[in-house]
């Protein structure tokens, strides 16, 4: 049986380099990084030097980037602080935002009486940015725009440039969920004004556990977590110094390869998006995500023309034959209430059929392409 991932927007394949990284400083760099003897201060240097790789890339400076477990930890550090310390009374956001926002909005919703402000989508999964400044225009409330970059369902992007400007505007804070884009994008903070944003190393061929916040200087943001005063004070806790290392690695290789990894990976979506329509006729993508000026590079969203009743089978004859994908997004596996991304921007008629995520990296190949999709092709037909 072969064995095809097509699921990197749920986690990634670690790079070799990184595994080999991790080993070496699990084994040789086990010091504290708190204490001040040998051993501490080699593994200190390792957590520094990583924090300014990371910064140099962005534009930012090092201070501005803290180590979390994840991008989870890092939205509900951000989210909870601008709320508890910045005076944030006012929350705009979407439908569509991971549960790692959204979640967390209702939380400060219920006990803070947050005022939440829902902007209206379209069909791709857009938001109407005369509607966002219609929105900062009419409330003299501390206000925080909470809008994620690359939507992890259906790949629509953001105008990270045009929110900013907004923000600046009327004198708002903007945190963007950067999850699916950083080691995928260039950003750069120096020339785009965003406060906050957060990513996780796993999801571009890192290691689970670990990622960080880009928390602008000056914000007043403040711990989540409190006990030591690692990480500036706002993450307490020892660091898992060989998972920022593997960060590290992660992240600089992503960066020196982009252009050429972005190319490649970009025609396998396209060789898939030609393949997909040349042999299964009524398919449909979802959003903009085979759009490649609106969408991300590294996913596809398919709406399959399949009866529901035939669609409950479906997943699991992908996997039997060795086909790694998701139904929405991987957080949401095991549940029965379908994509709530899907159901915010889907008609009615196509909410009802089965939609599955494809997602891409580095390690697949366009053999892998034409096996999926004669795999959907013979359980479609028979």
């Amino acid at each position: 049986m072969k064995s095809v991932y097509f699921d990197s927007a749920a986690t990634t394949q670690m790079r070799k380099e990184v595994i080999e990284r991790i080993t070496k400083v699990m084994q040789n760099d086990f010091g504290n990084p708190s204490s001040t003897h040998s051993y501490g201060r080699a593994s200190k240097s390792l957590i520094e030097n990583a924090r300014k790789t990371i910064a140099n890339e962005l534009g930012v400076t090092a201070a501005e980037i803290i180590f979390t477990s994840g991008g989870t930890e890092a939205d509900n550090l951000i989210l909870n602080s601008c709320v508890r310390d910045l005076g944030v009374n006012r929350i705009i956001t979407t439908q569509i935002e991971h549960h790692a926002v959204l979640h967390t909005i209702e939380e400060l919703h219920k006990n803070y009486e947050v005022e939440i402000d829902l902007l209206t989508l379209d069909s791709c999964g857009e938001i109407d940015y005369d509607q966002l400044e219609s929105f900062l225009k009419d409330s003299s409330k501390k206000t925080l725009i909470s809008l994620m970059h690359v939507n992890n369902e259906v790949g629509t992007m953001l105008d990270l440039d045009r929110v900013s400007a907004l923000s600046k505007k009327y004198n708002a804070l903007f945190h963007s969920d950067t999850v699916q884009s950083i080691g995928h994008f260039r950003l750069n903070l120096s020339e785009v004004k965003i406060d906050f944003i957060t990513a996780a190393a796993h999801k571009f061929h890192g290691p689970k556990g670990v990622g960080f916040a880009f928390i602008r200087k000056n914000t007043g943001l403040q711990s989540l977590i409190f006990g030591g005063q690692q990480e500036r004070g706002l993450r307490a806790g020892t660091e898992a110094v060989h998972n920022i290392a593997g960060l590290e690695t992660a992240f600089q290789l992503a960066y020196e390869h982009l252009e050429e990894e972005k190319e490649y990976i970009l025609s396998l979506k396209d060789y898939f998006i030609e393949t997909l329509k040349k042999e299964i006729q009524g398919v449909k993508f979802n959003g903009a995500c085979s759009d490649n000026a609106k969408s991300t590079y590294t996913l596809l969203n398919v709406c399959l023309p399949i009866s529901p009743q035939k669609a409950l089978m479906l997943l699991f004859q992908l996997d039997l034959k060795g086909i790694a994908c998701s139904k929405g997004s991987a957080c949401q596996s095991g549940s029965d209430q379908g994509s709530h991304v899907l159901n915010a921007i889907l008609n009615e008629e196509d909410r009802k059929k089965p939609s599955i995520r494809f997602s891409f990296s580095l390690f697949n190949t366009k053999e892998e392409v034409d096996y999926v999709v004669q795999v959907l092709k013979e359980f479609i037909e028979n």
